[in-house]
């Protein structure tokens, strides 16, 4: 049985509130657990101490059975120290799209027509 810790969201429409459950990775999202490990609520602040809360011996023996977390959990165990931080590369992230290339390049052509012309009747 392949086992997974992940959230399970719970809450109202736009009020999300999400368990961090050990569940059978074939299961729903919001589906048959196991175990609930702790809680993670997205609406309070960053620093708040009740942001994420964690049983983290319940969490280590599960990692030790052979549950995976995802990519938001480990996250969030990386910020607890409880697994090494890895890194993580998105180099095409910041790079605009065509369009913005193409009005950048637009920019940067008229730019330079602009100063042509400004030297040119400077010259004479």
């Amino acid at each position: 049985m392949a086992m997974k810790i992940r959230l399970a969201r719970g809450g109202s429409k736009k009020r999300p509130f999400y368990r961090i459950v050990a569940a059978d990775s074939r299961m729903p999202r919001d589906g048959r657990f196991i175990e609930k490990l702790g809680t993670y609520n997205p609406l309070l602040a960053k620093d708040s101490e009740e942001r994420v809360k964690m049983d983290m011996d319940r969490v280590k023996h599960w990692m030790d059975q052979g549950a995976q977390p995802t990519d938001r959990v480990s996250r969030m165990l990386e910020a607890a120290g409880v697994i090494a931080k890895k890194d993580r590369n998105n180099p095409k992230k910041a790079v605009p799209g065509k369009k913005a290339q193409e009005r950048v390049e637009e920019k940067a052509a008229k730019a330079a027509d602009a100063a042509e012309a400004a030297a040119a009747p400077a010259e004479e």
